[in-house]
Formats: structure tokens, C-alpha cells, sequence
């Protein structure tokens, strides 16, 4: 049977009932006071929506479109001798397999609410932290070498005449100096969303030991 307790404060009357463990409304209200798992899971979703994944994933899509677009247009132009961009594919498995997955997965993520959707974007994303430093090295390392077809292995050796052009140099560096800063800010942008992503899969899991 459940105690029923009155009390009078400043004019409000509280009325206490404590209910036994065997009462089945008991078990209502567990249940009913305990969040489910889809609005806990809703819950972290928007604490990663934060980050703004949408625009995150924008900015990957574009960045990868950039990559692929230059690719090809280079691939073309130096079919004979290619640079160290083109020859590594930097630009394409760059562009393709990381920057568009990941900024696809992105821009899902804003219109589900999935922790296991969060979970893949960070790993994806620490995919493309670490293609990211390595494009940045084949770019500066790009930057630092001759034209290809222009290096001296011998003495007296006679370049074409392409390598007498300072244009081509510059023109080159240039391009790699921009796929530099390009992979900085996708860089960042990876970061970004890893470390939202992170601390959403946490609170989830915190929550979930909770429960």
C-alpha cells in the first residue's frame, strides 16, 4: 500500500505518495523517466551538428572536385613528363576517395541522426588528416625538384627546350603552392570535424554506461 505524506509550506500544500517496488506503477515510471536509446542517440547527434557538417562537408566536396578537375587537366598535359603530383595520383585518390566520401558522409550526418553515421565520418576523417600531410609533402617535395626532363644527370647534358623557360617553373610552383594551401585547410577542416566527432562518440558512450 503507498504512504501518502501532507505538507504545508508558505501556503502550498505538498502531497508526498512513495510507492512500493512491488506496485506495477512503479515500473511505469522507471521506464518512463529512463531515455530511450534513439533520443540519446539524437541528443549526441546534435551536439556533432555543432560543427557545422554540413559546411565541413561542403568544403570537401568542393576542395575534391578542385583536385580531380586539376588531375585530369595535368594528367593531360604531362602525359609525356609527368610531374610527381601527377605521377603519385596525389590528385586523384585525394580528391576521389577521400575529400568526396568524406564530405558525402558530412553532409548526410546533418540530416540523420546516427552515432554510428558520426563514428564513420571520424574515421574517414582521420583518413584524410593523414592523406593530407602526405599530399603536402609530395607537393613541397614538387616544389624543391627541377621540371621533369630537366634534370642534370651528366655534365654537358643538353635540356629541352622547355627547361630554359622560367615561366614553367613558376607556372608549376604555383600550382603546388596552391595544393598546399588547399591541403591545409582541408587538413583543418578534417580536424575540425574529427574532434566533434570525437567528443559526440564519448558522450554516447558515457551516456550508454550510464544508462
Amino acid at each position: 500500500m503507498a504512504a501518502t505524506t501532507v505538507t504545508d509550506s508558505g501556503g502550498v500544500r505538498i502531497i508526498t505518495e512513495v510507492i512500493p517496488a512491488t506496485d506495477p506503477r512503479a515500473a511505469q515510471l522507471a521506464s518512463g523517466s529512463r531515455p530511450s536509446a534513439p533520443a540519446v542517440s539524437s541528443f549526441q547527434v546534435r551536439g556533432f551538428r555543432r560543427a557545422q557538417p554540413k559546411a565541413l562537408g561542403t568544403i570537401h566536396i568542393f576542395t575534391g572536385i578542385i583536385h580531380i578537375c586539376f588531375g585530369i587537366i595535368l594528367t593531360v598535359s604531362e602525359y609525356r613528363t609527368p610531374s610527381l603530383p601527377v605521377a603519385s595520383g596525389v590528385l586523384f585518390w585525394l580528391g576521389l576517395l577521400q575529400l568526396l566520401v568524406s564530405g558525402s558522409l558530412l553532409v548526410e550526418s546533418e540530416k540523420r541522426d546516427n552515432i554510428l553515421l558520426v563514428k564513420t565520418c571520424c574515421i574517414i576523417n582521420m583518413g584524410v588528416i593523414l592523406s593530407t600531410l602526405v599530399a603536402t609533402l609530395v607537393h613541397t617535395t614538387a616544389i624543391t625538384h627541377n621540371i621533369p626532363g630537366c634534370e642534370t644527370n651528366v655534365p654537358y647534358q643538353l635540356k629541352a627546350e622547355w627547361c630554359f623557360n622560367a615561366e614553367n617553373k613558376i607556372l608549376s610552383n604555383g600550382l603546388d603552392s596552391m595544393f598546399v594551401i588547399f591541403c591545409l585547410l582541408e587538413f583543418c577542416t578534417a580536424v575540425a570535424a574529427l574532434a566533434f566527432g570525437y567528443d559526440a562518440i564519448k558522450q554516447h558512450n558515457y551516456t550508454r554506461m550510464a544508462l
